[in-house]
């Protein structure tokens, strides 16, 4: 019997910016060279193997679309040819593959199957923002997204600062682009003054932006550019 082929967890760019600096030269040549990959977008997918190049034909390399409608039976039928030997490599739509990202359930199905799985070093946005935050990166919790609604966005960023105090543990958070704005806004209403909050936009990009000051500087100073821009919000509470 051969052994198990390997899925690859091949990070892809944050934004606009070359390779080199993003990714290393040996997962650039992996990645180029694979013939079948997993990804959240085909379309992502395809911009991010012509940007690094591939040694086969764009239109004959095979990628699956991991859509919602995608079950663990089609995931399981995706890996099959894995486990007769080979290689498949799974990407998400930006950064780590299956961090806050649904590559998450191919790895899980993966190793079900007794399939082997190899990360690759790239970018992390949560991490990226984490190491130059200045905020606590011993204790964090990375949550997603904030419900939408004003009111239980409000009550809910309140009950993250408690437990940022309490456990002196800094809270990371996303949004959609286009309603950065409004999150921070409702960062500084919600927030204590003396908690400290991080603005990380765009990372490894040219509009990369990355300052920490507390709530009640934040609120003396004009807003930053965020509208329709990949940002992560971190803060931790006041001691």
């Amino acid at each position: 019997m051969k052994p198990a082929g390997t899925l690859h967890l091949i990070p892809v760019g944050l934004g606009a910016s070359v390779p080199a600096l993003w990714l290393p030269q040996a997962a650039q040549e992996l990645a180029s060279r694979l013939t079948t990959y997993i990804a959240e977008n085909a379309k992502t997918a395809r911009a991010f193997l012509k940007l690094i190049g591939t040694v086969s034909p764009l239109q004959e390399i095979t990628i699956h679309t991991l859509d919602n409608k995608v079950d663990a039976q089609r995931m399981r039928a995706w890996l099959k040819p894995l486990m007769e030997g080979g290689e498949i490599g799974l990407v998400s739509e930006a950064g780590c593959p299956a961090v806050a990202d649904p590559g998450a359930k191919v790895v899980a199905v993966a190793h079900a199957m007794g399939i082997r799985v190899a990360p690759w070093v790239g970018p992390s946005s949560i991490l990226l923002s984490l190491m130059a935050s200045g905020l606590d990166g011993q204790r964090f919790a990375f949550h997603g997204y904030a419900p939408v609604d004003p009111a239980a966005r409000a009550q809910q960023l309140k009950t993250w600062e408690i437990d940022s105090h309490k456990y002196e543990q800094t809270q990371i958070l996303i949004e959609t682009p286009y309603r950065n704005d409004a999150m921070f806004q409702a960062l500084k209403q919600a927030l204590k003054g003396s908690t400290r909050l991080c603005i990380a936009r765009s990372l490894t990009t040219h509009d990369e932006l990355i300052q920490t000051h507390s709530v009640a500087d934040w609120k003396t100073q004009p807003a930053p550019d965020l509208a329709k821009k990949p940002t992560i919000f971190l803060f931790l509470a006041g001691r």
